[in-house]
């Protein structure tokens, strides 16, 4: 073999060889346990960036060391074709959304071959393509029979920068996640997902994802917000209308000194008609809601009165309408009682605008000043002043007061969701449209399954600020599938989420023609055994693909309730402490690395940089000590490749002391590069023992005169193999020219090992004297108490701290310490 490392050549010879060969192309196999193994799949924006990498290189390190453990190993790749980038780039550029598409993924499917990982591109699927759409707009039909699909009137979130709605997920702080524009609420007929119907069942079954990140499950369970309470009705003086709302605290109803309407609550108009308050209240409306109601509870509180009243339905009390900033319609009714003394919200409203404070639950021991009050008491406690609960614990008191306004007609037990039904339409062309048509005399119809794929029209020419199907006059006039009259077609896309929350299931089975997937494929893979991808998508795409299975299990065509077994949620990649990001200007380009430096390289520097788990800042010299290592690698196996041609099996019973300590090394380190990949996910510290196993068999080659062929042989053989993971191209060339081993190394079993090299004839025990290091010595393992206590006292360098003094004790903790305590 060749002297130097040159992986411009290596690497692409192998990857043409592994395409040729069909390497990692996978069937299903009764016989073989089956692992699959997926990361998220990509947009195809035009350039693969360095979380691309490192998202990707931890699958493939997971997919190629279980193919070497025996398992049938599904890694499949794919595009989350559609959306509002490609449609925006395809705009600036002038070319049509699909001819932009379509490009990038040639593009990143080049790059993604460059870089060497094991997919399956038979399976490779694009969510634009017909042949995929079609079961998406499927998919919708299911949903729409099931009654989870409905089109209804709400205010929702629009885009002006996009140009379209978005779902309450895709607000991130008052905008948009996308083009980060600031969201306005419009009233508009959309069509939802029923999500919370499964609402319990999403919330509930987070409790049995034990592989799943405690932070993405406290993302979903807090997203989801399951509250349990009372809706209690509030009788409006003068109107035949009553206020609810919704509330966790029924045994406070006692204390309800106010009533707080969100700006937009459906009453606030009725109630200010001929008021003088009028014209305040609406000029404060307005100002409110231009902040992003999800902002509003970090800004100070304040409101208006209206000047109406309603009435507490436990006590007759009247009590004062206000309208106020940190109320929103978003969450339970826009409504809310509020009862300063319990609640740190209500009392800084209170406080600030003068308005009573009431105690009605007192602490066990002690009692509270209304008047001074600077804390809202909110632990548990006895209700005082509430009629005849006065000295109920405030805990029971809640139920007890439940049943009393059920009792009365005023109130029910209730359990309330921040989490709202998922808003699926988008007014913008490059989606999947939505199956569904508009009939005068029908009524809105659904396609008719033999009909799909109800096709983007090509002829649609992209123009700036968004084109919309309504713009495509042939696409909306159509016949209706019930009665055959004219009609219209939707002209309303799908968001591109709901594209994702099922493709992990088409990779089991892309080329199914007559469903979405085939049944028995999905048996046999399903469900994900690891997903990997970033947490930005905690309460999108996974919630939407956890819900999505559900809808499919109670249908009956999957038999799993949760797609993804285990989760892992890789870091970042940043540069000078920040993402990289083209607008920042701190992205570095993979191919430029590939090119200068090779694959395995790159890959090699994103795996050990940082744990997984963590950011990983950038660092070119890292990359440069990355390389290095390889090359250590090669020159030790190009020196070795003549020694090991001739090597027998080796004979761990004819190896001398240094030679013994050789063989344990190796199999010390493929103990921890095993537990490192498969039990604790320490892809790092794996490549750290790896460098470590380099240095001991460079010690060893260049203390020896001549190393024996066959202890040089398992080292780097084993060497190779726990290698082949991590650097694929690297590996496969060592394992044929170095080693003259047939067929791929990644076909090759994963190495076993040998527990009797682990075990040792001698140790090294610390020596000390009261407590502090003095010496080391080297002893048998099955040395008695009385000889190690012996030889430790003896030693040179212990000697001058224990003459003349009176040794009280010496403390021996076999194998490991020797502390001899003196006064």
């Amino acid at each position: 073999m060749q002297a130097e490392y040159h992986p411009e050549m290596i690497e692409p010879r192998w990857q043409e060889a592994w395409a040729r060969s069909e390497l990692y192309r996978v069937v299903e196999d009764p016989g073989r346990p089956k692992y699959y193994n997926l990361e998220m799949f990509p947009y195809p924006s035009g350039d693969l960036h360095m979380g691309h990498v490192r998202n990707y290189s931890l699958g493939d390190v997971m997919t190629r060391y279980y193919r070497m453990k025996g398992y049938n190993v599904l890694h499949p790749m794919g595009w989350d074709a559609f959306g509002l980038p490609a449609e925006n780039a395809a705009i600036q550029r002038n070319v049509p959304a699909a001819q932009w598409t379509w490009s990038n993924i040639d593009r990143m499917r080049a790059q993604l071959k460059r870089l060497g990982f094991s997919y399956d591109w038979e399976r490779e699927v694009a969510t634009c393509a017909p042949d995929y759409y079609r079961w998406t707009q499927w998919f919708f039909l299911l949903l729409h029979r099931r009654g989870l699909a409905y089109r209804g009137k709400a205010r929702v979130n629009w885009c002006p920068g996009c140009r379209t709605v978005l779902a309450n997920e895709q607000v991130e702080g008052g905008r948009c996640w996308r083009c980060h524009s600031e969201v306005e609420k419009q009233e508009r007929e959309q069509w939802f997902f029923r999500i919370t119907a499964y609402a319990d069942r999403l919330l509930d079954d987070l409790s049995r994802l034990d592989g799943w990140p405690e932070r993405v499950k406290a993302m979903q369970a807090n997203w989801i917000g399951r509250s349990e309470g009372a809706e209690v009705d509030f009788q409006v003086e003068g109107l035949d209308e009553t206020i609810s709302v919704f509330t966790t605290r029924p045994d406070t109803l006692w204390g309800v000194t106010y009533m707080v309407l969100a700006p937009d609550h459906r009453l606030v108009e009725p109630l200010i008609q001929g008021r003088p308050e009028a014209e305040a209240v609406r000029r404060f409306a307005e100002r409110v809601r231009a902040t992003p109601e999800r902002e509003r509870e970090h800004v100070e509180k304040e409101g208006v009165p209206t000047g109406a009243f309603c009435i507490n339905p436990v006590n007759g009390e009247r009590v004062p309408i206000w309208v106020g900033n940190y109320v929103v319609s978003e969450y339970g009714t826009g409504a809310v009682m509020a009862v300063p003394a319990h609640d740190p919200r209500d009392l800084e409203f209170a406080r600030a605008y003068g308005l009573p404070v009431r105690v009605v639950i007192r602490p066990p021991q002690g009692e509270l000043d209304e008047a001074t009050l600077s804390e809202a008491y909110v632990d548990p406690g006895v209700m005082v002043r509430s009629g005849p609960f006065d000295g109920t614990p405030s805990q029971e008191g809640k139920a007890q007061v439940i049943a009393y306004l059920e009792e009365r007609g005023v109130g029910r037990k209730t359990v309330n969701y921040r989490l709202r039904d998922w808003l699926i339409s988008r007014q913008r062309y490059w989606g999947a449209p939505i199956p569904m048509v508009h009939c005068p005399h029908c009524g809105t119809v659904p396609v008719p399954e033999e009909q799909l794929p109800v096709l983007l029209p090509a002829s649609l020419t992209d123009r700036a600020g968004g084109t919309s199907l309504a713009d495509d006059p042939d696409f909306v006039r159509t016949t209706c599938p019930s009665c055959g009259g004219p009609a219209r077609r939707e002209t309303d896309t799908m968001d591109t989420f709901m594209c994702s929350s099922w493709y992990y299931l088409r990779f089991t089975s892309p080329k199914e023609a007559d469903a979405p997937f085939s049944r028995a494929a999905v048996d046999y893979w399903m469900p994900v055994d690891r997903y990997t991808g970033g947490i930005e998508h905690a309460i999108m795409h996974l919630l939407y693909s956890r819900f999505f299975t559900k809808v499919l299990c109670d249908a009956g065509l999957v038999s799993f309730q949760e797609p993804f077994t285990r989760l892992f949620t890789q870091g970042m990649v940043t540069l000078g402490g920040s993402a990289m990001s083209k607008s920042r200007g701190n992205v570095v380009d993979p191919d430029e690395i590939v090119g200068k430096y090779g694959a395995d390289t790159a890959r090699l520097f994103i795996l050990f940089a940082a744990p997984p788990e963590n950011d990983l800042e950038w660092s070119e010299a890292g990359v440069e000590g990355a390389s290095r290592f390889l090359q250590r690698v090669w020159r030790l196996a190009a020196e070795w490749a003549p020694v090991v041609e001739r090597a027998s099996r080796l004979d761990a019973s004819v190896l001398d002391r240094n030679e013994r300590d050789v063989h344990r090394t190796i199999h010390e380190t493929l103990r921890k590069v095993t537990g490192d990949i498969e039990e604790r996910f320490s892809l790092n510290t794996s490549i750290s023992a790896l460098m470590s196993l380099v240095n001991r068999l460079y010690q060893y080659k260049e203390e020896t005169p001549a190393v024996r062929p066959e202890l040089a042989r398992e080292g780097l053989e084993t060497l190779v193999l726990m290698l082949a993971p991590f650097a694929p191209h690297l590996a496969e060339e060592l394992w044929h020219e170095a080693l003259g081993r047939e067929g791929s190394v990644h076909q090759a079993s994963w190495p076993e090992l040998d527990p009797s090299a682990l075990e040792r004839e001698e140790v090294e025990v610390v020596v000390q004297v009261n407590g502090k290091l003095r010496d080391r010595l080297v002893v048998p393992v099955d040395v008695d108490e009385a000889t190690l206590r012996e030889q430790a006292t003896a030693l040179p360098r212990v000697q001058p701290f224990i003459d003349g003094r009176q040794v009280q004790r010496v403390i021996v903790v076999p194998g490991r310490l020797v502390n001899v305590v003196v006064k």
